[in-house]
């Protein structure tokens, strides 16, 4: 029975991920920073194995030439300019270091990456042979996961057999942060407005089940997007708005006037210290028009892209039996 590290186990790719290595026989370990997560992954039947993505020099010891592979789906997804050392750290120094410990016992490595490695600044459909721009960007989260993958690749050129996977917009059940908070803004008629950008929304299911076909596969020195249905975020807004029998914006609104609400925001969020409602690196994202081709990993993985109707409906069943929704 193979043995596998994972990070980011309790996150929501993680989860998915966890629950897939399993089913398929894995014994899976996975990086814990504190006794609460400990005790949270030993309930879900997993060995927690101490390590912390801010220390990256903690992490080769989590690492041993017992394992089959490194899963490292761990990520901060941070959009706020004052977090950006922190993220730094998290996606760049404490990928290389795990990179460079799985190499170091000859141990195979499956990276989540992001289509955010491709940048705001591409344009046009993104296939695997597109060039990555994030290293150009002014974003972080787009910059750090650029530069977290080039770890990754300096590490292959080294000898590291590792894949890598870059998922969109992932929706799906077990959302608590990311998208749902969508949904939760159009349930409770808090949605300010209508981002003018669109999406390709990749069923957080299937990203995992792509992690895995890729580890059984040895899909090594390979990379694959993970894309979903395309719609714009007003499209998806009025799906989500149908659903739950909430009135949404019919325009979307102008990408300079959301981009100038960000600026203003983060202006005050200096003033109080404390979090904007909007940031402008996240207005950068909801103004961009993302299209992805998704057929490599159709043909060599066998990812589904599920229809977003689908995937809303499977989404807002989750969060209703969560009691994160207002209205039935």
């Amino acid at each position: 029975m193979p043995t596998v590290l994972l990070t980011g186990a309790t996150g929501f790719v993680g989860l998915h991920l966890l629950r897939e290595l399993r089913a398929a026989g894995a014994t899976v370990r996975a990086l814990s920073r504190s006794q609460a997560a400990d005790d949270a992954l030993r309930a879900a039947g997993v060995e927690p194995v101490r390590g912390d993505l801010e220390r990256p020099q903690s992490l080769a010891a989590a690492v041993d030439a017992g394992l089959d592979a490194v899963f490292h789906a761990a990520a901060d997804t941070s959009t706020w300019k004052a977090e950006a050392a922190r993220q730094r750290t998290i996606n760049v120094d404490g990928t290389r270091a795990l990179a460079r410990a799985a190499l170091a016992h000859g141990v195979r490595f499956v990276h989540t990456a992001s289509v955010s490695c491709f940048s705001h600044l591409a344009h046009g459909t993104l296939t695997e042979d597109s060039a990555r721009l994030g290293g150009r960007s002014w974003v972080s989260y787009e910059r750090t996961k650029f530069l977290g993958e080039e770890a990754v690749r300096e590490a292959m050129a080294d000898g590291l057999r590792a894949a890598i996977l870059y998922p969109a917009h992932i929706f799906g059940p077990g959302d608590t942060r990311n998208w749902a908070r969508l949904v939760q803004l159009v349930d409770r008629g808090e949605l300010p407005g209508a981002p003018p950008g669109s999406g390709a929304f990749a069923d957080v299911r299937e990203v995992a089940r792509a992690h895995v076909a890729a580890w059984q596969r040895d899909c090594w020195g390979r990379s694959f997007l993970l894309g979903g249905e395309h719609a714009s975020f007003l499209d998806l807004i009025a799906r989500i708005g149908a659903r739950l029998g909430r009135p949404v914006p019919k325009r979307a609104t102008p990408a300079f006037a959301l981009k100038a609400y960000a600026r203003v925001q983060e202006a005050l969020s200096r003033l109080r210290g404390l979090r904007p409602a909007l940031t402008a690196e996240a207005a950068q994202f909801t103004c961009h028009r993302l299209s992805v081709d998704s057929s490599r990993a159709m043909r060599e993985l066998d990812y589904r892209i599920t229809p977003l109707d689908i995937l809303l409906d499977d989404t807002i069943a989750w969060l209703r039996e969560q009691d994160m929704l207002i209205h039935a």
